[in-house]
């Protein structure tokens, strides 16, 4: 749940993501998906990696980036 300050911020958040949970660091209304570039509103972002610091838009986002991934380690 977001708090009194971030619900009333704009512009870009910044956020550390943990397994299952969220921490803002920047207050902001929203972050970017680290595979399209979109705007993910912060109260709509359901998908991240703890291990990339990265937020996602889409499950298929999520698949994109761990294909990628897996190409650059394989």
């Amino acid at each position: 749940m977001l708090g009194r300050l971030e619900r009333g911020a704009s512009g870009e958040a910044t956020v550390e993501y943990g397994d299952g949970t969220m921490r803002v660091v920047k207050p902001g209304s929203f972050v970017r998906c680290a595979v399209t570039g979109e705007p993910i509103a912060l109260d709509a972002l359901r998908y991240w990696s703890a291990t990339f610091q990265e937020a996602y838009a889409t499950p298929d986002a999520v698949i994109r980036r761990l294909a990628d991934a897996a190409r650059t380690n394989g």
